[in-house]
């Protein structure tokens, strides 16, 4: 066994804090706290040594003060402990105190950066302790990452997930390439490898949900080794389990996202506002390195990886971690129960919450706890009949959340739930009565927050990525806005319900109508259905739920496509950008719209979806679900 070392030795800059566990070798910048080396197997850096030291391995914050610019902060720390050094364990901590005359410079934040490293693990952990004082600074915070970026001759095989694996271009590529409409979209021409030649490269078709990434990295086949962030825990996410974001791209790089605003805009940025006190936790992680020998597969590092990743899920919380901003297992408690789903048109009893997911966050509204990003959140799945039990959550004050697959709206508990050390809470039998006025008439769509079950376009020939050619999430193709005007050459969509029995007869995205010279002009869809029989004494109610939402106005009117002002409209909302990030859904928006029977026939009727705003061809909204419900039954 080797003794962990935590030691200073000079260099060019400064000095250098080195822990070693006789796997792994990590040197880090003192008093920064940047990770400038890792040595492992037959390679003295797995990071970029043609890039800056303080451009290889580093936590950064995209923040700004209300309408002033916003400026990159990668937490340069000023001052280096050692936490804890034994045969077993080092844990170092790399600081710095912020205080007013930093204003302007330096995101208003105390910060604490972990490193640790243990006997026998492949690898290392990290976290960070982020802290505001009370009256402090107002201050805008987009986005919280790490960043490791890997040797370019060496790290070439991406995997994300066990359909999402491939050899990758190299930043030459990039760089040499034809830059698309979306800026971070790049056609490549003259790629290195000629067999990436006509596909496009773009970071945000690699980017997964939060509750999917658990462990992502690259492969180096001379020598075979993997780099891996393994992440055991959502707790300290931001925006709950659905909630997508970056993993890795050409680079190669490797990320750790803990707050974004991707696929939800700034409704999700960590604001803070009238001198609001926060602390938070992020992490620990793991970065993981393994090695195979020359004779055995490369994609067995990737097994090997999931396997440690499993390893780490299952001691979570870490019982070593010495910050107490991190409870241990027994300092933390657990809420167990069953949710049901009462709605009396679909069945006379309780249904089961098949699946649901239910979870911890912050007090807040229903369904609040999607912009949420300065709480913790502990989220599960509950199985077929809607038991949930949700285990090793920090003390505090929270609220219950869930969503039901196939159930239209939010769920929320109706008393806060307050957690301590020890607690395990049951809570029974809790019934969630979904939004419903009365029976369905029709419906088009599957209400799960998402637009995949609508027809998603084959990409452009010239601009496909071909990981995602037969691949079930083909959304991920760059370009499929533009295949609207394909398909719709003359006139937008129509949909008759009878007539159009699938949900693959709704293309998955509303989009604007290219009419050249980069102008474009609002689409307006038809629903054409028929009432039979028309209730003139009742109200009807359209249940209109959106996966996702990009600068647009969605106004909805009734058998009069003229009707001004419009039966209905959203208003402004969502920047999401989800369309152009191939992101299939966003922020969810439900609303519930009555429709007085004067406005509907007896017989056909049409329903009308402009989509009113039309400055780009990224504006528009992505459906989940629409139901017409007929008047109440007495």
């Amino acid at each position: 066994m080797h003794v962990f070392e935590a030691i200073k030795v000079p260099s060019k800059h400064h000095y250098l804090v080195v822990m070693d566990n006789g796997l792994v070798q990590v040197t880090l910048s003192n008093p920064e706290g940047e990770v400038i080396g890792i040595k492992y197997n037959e390679i003295d850096n797995v990071l970029e040594t043609q890039n800056e030291e303080d451009n290889r391995g580093y936590w950064d914050v995209v923040w700004y003060e209300p309408e002033k610019q916003g400026s990159y902060d990668k937490l340069i720390a000023t001052d280096f402990k050692v936490i804890v050094q034994d045969e077993n364990q080092v844990e170092v901590s790399f600081t710095r105190t912020w205080n007013i005359s930093l204003r302007g410079s330096l995101a208003p934040l105390n910060v604490d950066k972990r490193y640790i490293m243990r006997r026998g693990v492949s690898g290392f952990y990290f976290y960070a302790i982020m802290e505001r004082k009370e009256g402090w600074p107002d201050v805008d915070m987009d986005q919280i990452r790490t960043v490791f970026k890997l040797q370019q001759n060496k790290f070439h095989f991406m995997a994300i997930s066990n359909d999402r694996q491939r050899i990758m271009p190299m930043p030459e590529d990039r760089a040499t390439g034809q830059p698309l409409a979306y800026p971070e979209a790049v056609l490549l021409t003259d790629p290195i490898n000629p067999d990436l030649r006509g596909e496009v490269d773009d970071k945000y078709q690699y980017s997964s949900e939060d509750k999917d990434i658990r462990v992502h990295g690259w492969i180096s086949s001379d020598p075979p080794v993997g780099f891996w962030m393994i992440t055991p825990s959502d707790e300290f996410r931001s925006g709950g389990p659905n909630k997508q974001d970056l993993t890795a791209h050409v680079g190669p790089v490797v990320l750790s996202m803990f707050t974004s605003t991707h696929y939800a805009g700034k409704e999700i940025n960590t604001e803070f506002r009238n001198g609001e006190p926060w602390k938070k936790v992020f992490g620990p992680a793991l970065v993981y390195l393994n090695s195979v020998s020359s004779e055995e597969k490369p994609l067995n590092l990737w097994e090997d990886a999931k396997r440690q990743m499993m390893v780490e899920v299952r001691k979570w919380p870490y019982n070593f971690p010495e910050s107490v901003d991190f409870p241990k297992r027994n300092q933390r408690g657990g809420v167990f129960g069953q949710l049901r789903v009462h709605d009396r048109y679909m069945s006379n009893r309780l249904m089961w919450a098949d699946s649901a997911y239910v979870g911890l966050a912050a007090p807040g509204g229903v369904g609040s706890w999607e912009r949420d990003s300065k709480g913790y959140q502990f989220w599960t799945k509950a199985n077929k009949r809607g038991y949930f039990s949700i285990k090793n959550v920090r003390q505090g004050d929270y609220n219950l959340y869930a969503w039901v697959p196939g159930i239209v709206g939010d769920y929320k508990y109706s008393a806060n739930i307050t957690v301590r050390a020890g607690s395990n809470i049951n809570l029974g039998v809790l019934v969630y009565e979904p939004p419903r006025k009365g029976p369905t008439l029709w419906e088009i769509g599957i209400p799960d927050r998402s637009a995949a079950e609508f027809f998603v376009p084959d990409p452009y020939p010239t601009l496909a990525n071909q990981l995602y050619t037969n691949h079930p999430e083909k959304f991920r193709q760059y370009g499929l806005w533009e295949r609207y005007v394909d398909l719709y050459r003359n006139d937008d969509l129509e949909y008759t319900v009878g007539d159009s029995y699938h949900a693959k007869d709704w293309f998955f995205a509303h989009v604007t109508r290219d009419v050249g010279n980069r102008t474009y002009k609002p689409t307006t869809w038809r629903i054409i259905f028929e009432l039979k029989h028309l209730n003139n004494n009742g109200h009807y109610t359209l249940q209109l739920a959106l996966a996702s939402a990009t600068d647009s106005d969605l106004h909805v009117r009734f058998n009069n496509p003229n009707a001004d002002p419009p039966h209905f409209a959203t208003g402004t909302i969502g920047k999401d950008n989800a369309i152009a990030r191939h992101g299939i859904h966003g922020l969810y928006r439900l609303y519930s719209i009555d429709v007085p029977s004067v406005l509907l026939n007896g017989g056909k009727n049409t329903i009308y979806l402009t989509q009113s705003r039309s400055r780009s061809p990224f504006q528009g909204v992505l459906y989940d679900y629409i139901r017409l419900e007929g008047p109440p039954k007495t």
